[in-house]
Formats: C-alpha cells, sequence, structure tokens
C-alpha cells in the first residue's frame, strides 16, 4: 500500500524517535529535579533552597563562664620545600628565637629526621601574620593563609574536650599508621564530637513546589528553621581542673570528682595529661607522633573507655549487698584469719563492719562474701551448687543497681560497660558448674573478674554519699539557654535500703582518721571531715596499683573524689594524698600550709612520671 503522505517508513521511524526524545527531554524532568502532579495537565518541581546564612558553632564555656573552646581565625604559614629556609631570618621575622625557630619547625613534621624540603605549616598569632604581610616582598616563598577553626583557650582538659572530626584528620592518618589495631581506642572526639549536632546549628532549608515558569505553588515538605549552633556550659571548674592535672602530671591513671547532689562532674583527669590543641594544630605532627608512641599511652580516655578491677574499694559494695540480703550486720565479727587470704598489714581483730573497713581487713571481706554466696535456702535443701549459683546472680542483681557492668549513659562517646561475672561464665571459665567459693573469693576484695571504669567508680561513691541513689554523671550542666539533657536530671535508685548505706558511714569516716588506712590525709585540721575507702590493686609481675573513693564533708558531701593511679603501689600512700588534695581545693579554694610539703611531693611525682 502507498503512504498517502509520501513518507518512507525510515522517515516515520526517524520521527518517532525524535518526539520520544522531545518528550523526555522536557524541562520539568532534568536529573535530580523531584517532580510531584496534581492533575494530568500541571506539574511542580520540588525544589530544596538552602539558605545563605550559615550558623557559628557553639562555644564551649566552663562552670563560671570560661570560655574553653570557639571558632576563631587561625592563621598558617606555610613554608616552601625548596630550597632551604634561613631559619634564622625567618624567627626575626617572626620575633622568634633560633632555638625556638627550628623546634617549633621540628614539632611540625610528622616524625624525627624528616628530609628537607617536606611541607611545614606554622600557626602564627595575629601579631606576627601582620609581621608577615609588612614585609611580604622580602618574603615571597612563604605563604599566609586564613582560616576558622576551633581554638583552644585553655591547656587543659583534652580528653573531655575532643575535637572537631574534620579538623583532626592529620592525626587520624598517623594514628592508623602508627597504631593500626588500636586505631578505635585512640579516637576520643570527646563532648566536640558529642554533642556535634547541637554545636554545629542548622544551616535552614525551604522545600518549595515551582511549576516551568518558576512560580511557587506551597510546600513539598516543611521548611527547616536556621538555628545558630547552641554554647555548652559545662560541669567543668577549669581552676580545678588545672590543679588536678598539674597532680596528675606524667603518670598514669585518672581523677574523676563530682558532685553527688547533681551528678555534675567537677574535674576529669585522665593520665598522662596533654594539651587539647595538640591534637588539631597543624605544627603540631611530632607531638601527636610521640603521644601515640608513648609507652604509657596518653591518649587513652581512661575514666570513660578503659575499666581496671576497682581493688577495696569495692568491699563497700559488697558490704551493702551483704546488709541488704541479710549475710551480715553492722555488728557482725569476723577474726582476721590470714589462711583464708593475706592482710597486707597488722591491725586489731575487727569486731564489726566499721572496724572491718577502718583497718581494710581482706580475711574480713572474704568472709563477707563466703556468707553471702554459700548461704543455702530451704527451697533448695542440700543442693549447695544451685544455691552458690542463684547467690552469684542475686549479688550481681544488686551490684548493677550501681550503674556497673552496663553503660551509664555518659556525654562522652565510647564508654566503656565494665564487667562483672555471671554463674554462667564462671561454668565455662571453670568448666564445671561445681566451682566452688574457693574458686571466686576474688570478687570479695574487688579483684578477679570486676572491671569498672573510672567514672563508675565516681558514680559508686556517690550513691553511697547519697544513702542509695544517683544522677547520671555528666559534663554539660546547659544546652544553650537550656538544662542538661533530659536523661541526666532523673534520679536512680539502687535495690539497697538507704540505712544499710548509713551502716558504712562509721568505718569510712575511721579510714581517715587515727588507726585507719589512709590517716595521714585527714583533713580534720582545716574543720572538713572525709569518708573514704582506700584501695590496692594486685599488678601481676608489675607494681601494684593505688585507688581510693572519698567524699567530703562526710555529714553533708558537696565533693566526690575517685583517684586510680597505675603502678603507684598503696592506695593509702599514693591515691588518698591526690584525692583530699582536690578535695581541699574545691571546698576551701587553698591548701593548707601544713600540707604544702606534701602537694610539692605529688607534683613532683607528677612531673616524674611515677
Amino acid at each position: 500500500m502507498r503512504n498517502p503522505l509520501n513518507i518512507s517508513i525510515w522517515e516515520m521511524s526517524l520521527l518517532t524517535v525524535l518526539l520520544a526524545l522531545a518528550a523526555c527531554s522536557s524541562p520539568e524532568q532534568q536529573p535530580g529535579v523531584l517532580t510531584q502532579e496534581t492533575d494530568t495537565s500541571v506539574r511542580y518541581i520540588q525544589r530544596r533552597v538552602v539558605l545563605p546564612e550559615v550558623p557559628q558553632r557553639g562555644r564551649i564555656i566552663d562552670r563560671n563562664d570560661s570560655v574553653l573552646v570557639a571558632t576563631r581565625t587561625h592563621y598558617l604559614l606555610k613554608l616552601p620545600r625548596r630550597p632551604p629556609l634561613d631559619t634564622l631570618a625567618l624567627g626575626q621575622l617572626l620575633g622568634w628565637g633560633p632555638i625556638a625557630t627550628r623546634k617549633r619547625i621540628a614539632d611540625a613534621l610528622p616524625y624525627e629526621d624528616m628530609p628537607a624540603g617536606y611541607p611545614v605549616e606554622l600557626t602564627l598569632t595575629a601579631g606576627e601574620a601582620k609581621r608577615v604581610r609588612r614585609q611580604r616582598k622580602d618574603w615571597p616563598q612563604l605563604t599566609l593563609t586564613e582560616r576558622p577553626q576551633r581554638t583552644y583557650t585553655t591547656s587543659v582538659g583534652a580528653h573531655f574536650l575532643g575535637y572537631k572530626s574534620d579538623e583532626a584528620q592529620a592525626f587520624f592518618k598517623q594514628a592508623k599508621r602508627y597504631r593500626r589495631g588500636r586505631f578505635y581506642e585512640l579516637r576520643n572526639g570527646g563532648i566536640e564530637t558529642y554533642y556535634n549536632g547541637l554545636l554545629n546549628g542548622n544551616r535552614g532549608y525551604l522545600h518549595p513546589l515551582v511549576d516551568s515558569l518558576g512560580q511557587t505553588h506551597g510546600n513539598w515538605a516543611p521548611d527547616t528553621a536556621f538555628q545558630q549552633g547552641q554554647d555548652l556550659h559545662l560541669t567543668i571548674d577549669v581552676k580545678l581542673q588545672a590543679y588536678a592535672e598539674q597532680l596528675m602530671g606524667r603518670r598514669k591513671g585518672y581523677l574523676v570528682a563530682l558532685d553527688p547532689r547533681t551528678g555534675e562532674i567537677l574535674c576529669y583527669v585522665s593520665g598522662p595529661v596533654y594539651k587539647p590543641a595538640t591534637i588539631t594544630a597543624p605544627d603540631q605532627a611530632l607531638v601527636r607522633a610521640k603521644l601515640l608512641e608513648h609507652e604509657k599511652m596518653p591518649l587513652i580516655n581512661r575514666p570513660a573507655t578503659l575499666a581496671n578491677p576497682p581493688g577495696s574499694v569495692f568491699k563497700l559494695v559488697n558490704a551493702a549487698v551483704a546488709l541488704q540480703l541479710g549475710a551480715i550486720t553492722p555488728t557482725t565479727a569476723f577474726r582476721c584469719d590470714q589462711t583464708l587470704l593475706s592482710c597486707v598489714h597488722r591491725h586489731p581483730q575487727p569486731k564489726d563492719l566499721t572496724m572491718g573497713l577502718q583497718y581494710s581487713c581482706n580475711p574480713y571481706f572474704y568472709q563477707v562474701m563466703r556468707n553471702l554466696i554459700n548461704f543455702v535456702p530451704d527451697s533448695l535443701g542440700q543442693d549447695s551448687v544451685a544455691a552458690r549459683h542463684a547467690n552469684l546472680a542475686m549479688w550481681r542483681r544488686y551490684v548493677r543497681s550501681f550503674g556497673v557492668d552496663s553503660v551509664m549513659g555518659v556525654d562522652l562517646p565510647r564508654e566503656a560497660p565494665g564487667f562483672l561475672p555471671t554463674p554462667e561464665y564462671y561454668d565455662k571459665a571453670r568448666g564445671t558448674t561445681k566451682w566452688t567459693y574457693r574458686s571466686i573469693y576474688s570478687l570479695s576484695i574487688g579483684q578477679g573478674e570486676i572491671n569498672l571504669t573510672g567514672l563508675q567508680m565516681a558514680n559508686m561513691a556517690a550513691i553511697i554519699a547519697n544513702q542509695g541513689w544517683y544522677y547520671t554523671p555528666h559534663l554539660v550542666r546547659n544546652v544553650g539557654d537550656n538544662g542538661p539533657l533530659p536523661r541526666f536530671t532523673e534520679k536512680r535508685y539502687t535495690l539497697i535500703d538507704s540505712t544499710h548505706f548509713a551502716a558504712l558511714l562509721p568505718g569510712m569516716v575511721a579510714v581517715m582518721e587515727r588507726g585507719g588506712t589512709a590517716e595521714t590525709s585527714s583533713l580534720a585540721d582545716v574543720g572538713i571531715t572525709v569518708a573514704g575507702k582506700t584501695g590496692t590493686i594486685e599488678n601481676d609481675g608489675d607494681d601494684d596499683h593505688a585507688a581510693f573513693v572519698g567524699f567530703a564533708p562526710a555529714e553533708n558531701p558537696e565533693i566526690v573524689v575517685a583517684v586510680y593511679l597505675e603502678n603507684a603501689g598503696f592506695g593509702a600512700t599514693a591515691a588518698a594524698p591526690y584525692s583530699v588534695l582536690v578535695m581541699e581545693k574545691y571546698l576551701r579554694g587553698e591548701i593548707a600550709p601544713r600540707r604544702k610539703k606534701w602537694e610539692a611531693r605529688i607534683q613532683q611525682r607528677a612531673r616524674r612520671g611515677y
């Protein structure tokens, strides 16, 4: 049949393809643009419009309104790769001495003995940057740039302040190279990471529906309001923090102090300490490398992420549980039987719980826990195996109500849960369900399989100070004009009656008095009664660890302190003095003259790292 329009089949096929392409290339169907059909003839385009104003990141401010971190202009001076630079002349330009100039350049290199010509950036002050600009013609090989960056106005608090992730990329690369297997442990974004969204604020977005002529026809989604970054007002007292860090220095360990009435963390120290700007400063690459390679691993956030056996301070918890479950009473006496467990110091026979705590008698608490674990109720008849399993499970249930063996929800990333053993754990570890108390007695003195973080240790002491309740420890007391996150205002209770916590107090006060394990750390001379408990943790093959928890004033606690010093020896001689100095500094604002030599000795040890 002849085509009436005289068009060939090939021409008709081409026309069909062109029409199809024209339909596909409609301006209403551009790639990446969503459309919405409201009727058969009109199509609307869904657009997302970014508002031009950029929110400024919020500041971090301590409890006394001192600004600790803020976004400010940084001046960076990039040195040429070649030829070698006249460092003497550069120092004169910047107002630095020759030794300081060489050190600044060396610190900016990622490792020592770098080959010549490696690119280097130095951080300058505004005044130094001004001098470079004035003499730019004489130094054409130097490049000066400006950029906004987080600025630390303090040299303390690195482990809780943290850093912005995008400003720490150079550190991440170094960490991956030096400590590949432990990179996750070494990352510590602190509250900068935890509260990143609130600090950043919202850019602001509109979501209009527009037609092909650009006319708006309502919204396809709710608009996002612009919001400036929120300031974080911390619970930290930066002056107390600086003092506590000075006492920690290069030693391994931690100190956590908090207000038991609110759960607010007053100071948070992880040792060895370092300056917070080190992680993000462009000219601190060598310093970061040394931190990464340091045998004491200063970059680990010990109070939150490292769990250790608590030692004898855990006797307080075991005593409270034993009182609650009827395994002992406050007047229960046990002989200091060295055949059961050795006691590290001579003392009178403990005639009651107060004396057991005062002297930290290991055999006494061995027998406290034995009473609890070996008790066989009538309902189980002669089945001692089932009784031990049930009693250990019951003990664990009560201990967990102290906020241990689980993440408490502190406002820091990567909080560790700690660990409490279960009956099933021992079944597997011992290879039998017929394990006896003698094989798990180390629980009675806070060793063996028990592990607590520093935050959990401090919270444990706060619970005792409050006689049974606590607020989850936290670092931020106000977000902008609002209070802390809601979960930090929720009062939490243990499963122990308050009367049993009250029974612990006389023994904790006696610890700090004549004959007690920490009698030399008393603050009675300045009218402050301290309640405390020392701990010495066995460390196979190395020096023992020292621990202490306590609060003051004992009758109306305002501050709780938990200290853990690795390889420091006895808790009474190493951890307790450190703790009470922090208490006295907080409560009085100064250290009494009679403890000045004591203070100087601790500071000297801190500088030496032991």
